[in-house]
């Protein structure tokens, strides 16, 4: 087999060799061996299962919770002659069955799906006529309670098992805490625990983390020093197009992102970023998933991330051509308490949330015990302001009852218009004889769009109106026509929220609100919060090690190169003999405040230089205090 995955490398991505562990990760999967491959963010693991997939043949079942990445992924197989499909809730009927029938009939390689498909029973039923050869689950850390983005669906994925008992399955993730990586496993009933991992230490990346209340002008600074590509992560949407005027009105080239923009202003801004005609891009964590470009030099956060693994996620998109980077976290001290406040703003309590759900009910006028399947139109501010709702706090509670499995929310799923022929070409020849001032539109969009014979094709109302002539809303009405002749299927955008009723609406004494989904993701949502906070603050750690530690892996060494080590540097002490000192002078401070001459008395061996420049880098650091006798104790 190690000739084939070879040759297949060159021929769909042009690389002569594969990267640190993915080939060992590649035979495990083609031994038919469940894998569990653990790869940093820019570690590939996307090939890990692209390539023993199209070396077993078949179909592999890909599933992922992002819709975006499942459009993304199944874009980049396209370009690389790679045939796939996605399935994702808002799609037509029609749209399913077509890549449902493309699965069947082994017209593709890859179907990507979400986690919640596995549920639906239209989905199970034709899953036996379907011939999968491999089931990848990326990311992982879903499945585990422990992990920082808990899916309750994915814990459904060891179900495919009883359709496909001899089927190997490869997990995938970026970051997981020694207990999650066990709890993947576990929860994805491996035969055997087999864990691929690379070393989460990334020598080229280099992390800071300052203190600083003018954080714009800071930025500024920053960004002159280290010129080259960069993202710039905000936690609201709001906050990235006034970031991006700032550094734009200053002379740097930026633009924003975030999940609220029209879809094709998202790909455009994404596709002038990734050209480098956009240098620095401003946006939310809706930036990031599944963009291949290796040349970012800086990664900048103007706001606490939620936990080690979003930060270390987003943080280690810069340098993956594994040339020197930064990593810069900017804080001040209301950045800590509004993370805060966000932790309490996440799990409201729980009879506020069975209120949210009896409101949902009520507002989309579903009977209980009705409503299974169905799919509706919503919007959260007009909900809220229904209810008399705050709507963060509203969102927070549906986003709970959705882990419950109660509900689904899509956000413009139907962001673009869609177009399929559905006459073949020689009746639609004869309509176009029949119906000339038909004929004029249906040339203009062959002539626009490929493949609308075979496939739902995303189409643009304004720019097809523009090319013949007429009013957008003009063209609207002959598509429409042309739907209701049956000589094509149109789907006109939506552009509106929707929630999916996952079951029927349940009684007030029968919504739930499990320890599973609510009071144990409390628990370890708080821990995560924790230690975020403590690196952030930590200024005694290098920055890699801390990292390092939170996913179970010792540092051989300190980096040398962040905010911390630099300031141990100028002591000028070894590390050798600084953590002796340090550590001593814990634990001697810790027991009792004591005046400079009893310190030094307890240093007899060592010069009394080093241990003053030891003890007033604790100082500056503020580890260690003065009382009102002068005497030094550990805080």
């Amino acid at each position: 087999m190690k000739p084939l995955i070879h040759q297949l490398l060159m021929k769909h991505w042009g690389f002569a060799k594969f990267r640190p562990m993915q080939e060992d990760i590649i035979l495990s999967v083609l031994d038919r061996n469940d894998t569990l491959a653990l790869l940093p963010t820019g570690g590939g693991k996307s090939i890990c299962f692209q390539i023993p997939a199209i070396a077993l043949g078949g179909v592999c079942l890909v599933i992922t919770p992002l819709i975006a990445l499942m459009k993304d992924q199944v874009s980049n197989l396209k370009s690389r002659n790679i045939p796939a499909r996605a399935l994702f809730s808002g799609m037509s009927y029609r749209e399913e069955e077509i890549a449902i029938n493309d699965a069947i009939n082994g017209r593709i390689n890859f179907l990507y799906i979400s986690p919640e498909r596995i549920q639906t029973q239209r989905f199970r039923n034709i899953l036996h006529e379907i011939p999968v050869k491999l089931i990848a689950v990326d990311e992982a850390h879903c499945i585990s309670q422990w992990g920082y983005d808990f899916r309750p669906p994915y814990l459904k994925i060891a179900t495919l098992r009883d359709f496909f008992p001899n089927t190997p399955f490869l997990a995938l993730t970026a970051t997981a805490t020694p207990e999650v990586v066990i709890d993947i496993q576990e929860k994805l009933e491996f035969s055997k625990k087999n864990v691929f991992s690379k070393s989460f230490e990334r020598t080229n990346l280099t992390y800071f983390v300052v203190n600083e209340e003018d954080k714009l002008n800071r930025l500024l600074r920053i960004l002159k020093k280290n010129p080259g590509s960069g993202i710039i992560y905000v936690r609201n949407r709001r906050k990235t197009a006034e970031t991006a005027h700032f550094l734009y009105t200053k002379g740097i080239n930026a633009s924003f992102y975030h999940a609220g923009l029209e879809r094709s202003v998202r790909d455009q801004r994404q596709e002038l970023w990734t050209k480098g005609k956009i240098e620095i891009m401003v946006s939310t964590n809706a930036f990031g998933m599944g963009i291949d470009k290796s040349n970012v030099r800086i990664v900048v956060h103007l706001d606490i991330p939620d936990c080690i693994e979003a930060y270390f996620q987003e943080a280690g998109r810069a340098g993956r051509d594994e040339k020197n980077a930064n990593a810069i976290l900017l804080w001040e001290q209301a950045d800590i308490l509004n993370a805060k406040t966000n932790f309490l703003n996440s799990f409201p309590e729980p009879s506020f949330i069975k209120n949210v759900y009896i409101a949902l009910g009520n507002y989309l006028n579903i009977a209980i015990g009705c409503g299974q399947n169905e799919s509706y139109d919503f919007d959260l501010i007009t909900f809220s302001k229904q209810y008399n709702f705050k709507p963060l706090i509203a969102y927070k509670s549906l986003a709970i009852l959705e882990r419950e499995g109660l509900i689904l929310q899509g956000s413009q799923q139907k962001a673009t218009s869609k177009l399929l022929f559905k006459m073949k070409r020689n009746d639609l020849y004869l309509f176009q004889l029949e119906h000339t001032k038909l004929d004029v539109l249906i040339r203009l969009l062959l002539r626009l769009y490929g493949g609308l014979f075979s496939d739902f094709v995303s189409i643009n109302e304004r720019d097809i109106a523009r090319h013949a002539k007429i009013s957008e809303k003009a063209l609207q009405q002959l598509l429409t026509k042309l739907h209701k002749m049956s000589v094509v299927e149109y789907l006109p955008r939506s552009g509106k929220a929707q929630i999916i009723f996952v079951t029927e609406r349940l009684s007030e004494k029968d919504i739930p609100i499990t320890a599973e989904n609510y009071y144990n993701r409390k628990k370890t949502a708080q821990k995560r919060l924790n230690a975020i906070v403590h690196y952030i603050t930590s200024s005694t750690r290098c920055r890699s090690e801390l990292l390092l530690e939170y996913f179970g892996e010792k540092a051989g060494q300190r980096c040398g190169k962040c905010d911390v080590c630099l300031t141990r540097n100028d002591i000028q002490l070894s590390k050798l003999e600084f953590d002796q000192i340090i550590e001593k002078l814990k634990d001697l401070l810790r027991e009792r405040a004591l005046p400079l001459t009893e310190i030094l008395e307890q240093f007899e061996k060592i010069p009394a230089e080093d241990c003053l420049r030891a003890l007033q880098w604790l100082l500056n650091k503020e580890k260690v205090k003065q009382n009102f006798q002068l005497e030094y104790y550990w805080v």
